[in-house]
């Protein structure tokens, strides 16, 4: 697939790029180019892409944040079943971006809730609680653009929120206890000009994705691999490109009440498998005509499994049916891509079943 890859800004140290480095690249002195016309329903190759910067990661209680910024960037919210464009402004000096993590397992943390403040010399200089996101070359993230008061120094203030998904295994009892961290923020337009941008003229709106980015200094918010899921794989199929990987497991893990079987369902992008979060998913199982379970597949974080969904049932034989329904598309914001994926802007994401070999 021909495709020019960014490369690592010489000039920004800590500057965060693709992985497959090679040929020309774009400094920003072009805008950004228009959306893409008779895109997919599906996930498609952006007009462009951009690199980003790191501002700095900070540590406390059960959490890592990393906080990094590129140029302001045009996304789509999502509430319940709306998808809507959130467009640049005027003002918008930069689209700040932060990632949270367990250090120890180095697992993304996707449903904590963030809330950020930029504060100069004392002074407020913008507060929001920002969105989280999925983007092709970062997986999900928080993020938002922001107005700032030129070149200097920043403090930026990250309000971390107790993770509100079900947990188990060696997750049960962390991640309970909200935290508060500060990171400096040294900014220059300077410098943020010499973040690469990339566009793309052949591949824009084609089925496909751009390759993940090459970040050395936190995790990507991958999806194990189906080989790496404990128990047994019953099988995946695609909701709108929303690949939904099935696997058996004999018990629940510690934390989850009940016996019997437990179905975990491990949801990724179709290209680059990158978690998909924050999905109300609903399942029914059947065998021999009759209904073994009919019901919700909670959202769960779990260290072997990661995130997922899942459900205790009275066991799984070879024969039976499942069937697998999105109730509520990912409440997530998406870049430039994903906005036509997973529900989205084309709506809706059909039923699969998954026949139990």
């Amino acid at each position: 697939m021909k495709r020019r890859a960014l490369l690592r800004a010489g000039a920004l140290a800590g500057s965060l790029s693709l992985a497959g480095c090679s040929s020309l690249i774009e400094t920003r002195t072009v805008g950004v180019p228009p959306i893409p016309e008779n895109r997919p329903d599906g996930i498609y190759h952006p007009s462009h892409v951009e690199g980003m910067a790191m501002a700095g990661t900070a540590t406390s209680g059960d959490y890592a944040v990393g906080l990094f910024y590129s140029y302001p960037h045009r996304f789509w919210n999502v509430n319940g079943d709306s998808t809507s464009l959130t467009d640049i402004e005027s003002d918008d000096a930069v689209h700040l971006m932060a990632s949270v993590w367990d250090p120890e397992t180095e697992t993304v943390l996707p449903e904590t809730g963030l809330s950020l403040e930029i504060g100069r010399d004392g002074s407020l200089v913008s507060q929001e609680a920002i969105y989280p996101m999925l983007s092709q070359p970062m997986g999900f993230h928080y993020g938002a653009n922001f107005g700032l008061e030129g070149d200097g120094t920043y403090t930026v203030r990250l309000s971390v929120g107790a993770v509100s998904t079900r947990r188990t295994g060696a997750f049960v009892d962390r991640f309970d206890d909200p935290v508060t961290v500060e990171i400096p923020f040294e900014y220059s337009e300077a410098a943020k000009n010499e973040i690469p941008f990339e566009r793309f003229d052949e591949e824009a709106a084609t089925p496909g994705a751009v390759d993940p980015m090459s970040m050395d200094m936190l995790p990507n918010a991958f999806a194990p691999l189906e080989s790496n899921l404990p128990g047994t794989v019953l099988g995946s199929d695609t909701s709108n490109d929303a690949r939904l990987v099935v696997a058996a497991l004999e018990s629940p893990p510690e934390g989850i009440a009940g016996d019997g079987t437990y179905l975990a369902v491990s949801a990724r992008t179709r290209y680059n498998r990158m978690v998909i979060p924050a999905m109300g998913l609903s399942g029914t199982l059947t065998r021999d005509g009759g209904t073994v379970y009919d019901g919700s597949f909670d959202r769960t974080l779990d260290p072997d499994i990661g995130y997922h969904y899942g459900a205790v049932v009275d066991g799984v034989e070879s024969g039976d049916s499942l069937t697998l329904s999105v109730d509520v598309q990912p409440q997530t914001a998406r870049h430039e891509g994903y906005e036509t994926a997973f529900g989205g802007l084309m709506g809706g994401m059909p039923d699969v079943t998954i026949n139990v070999p």
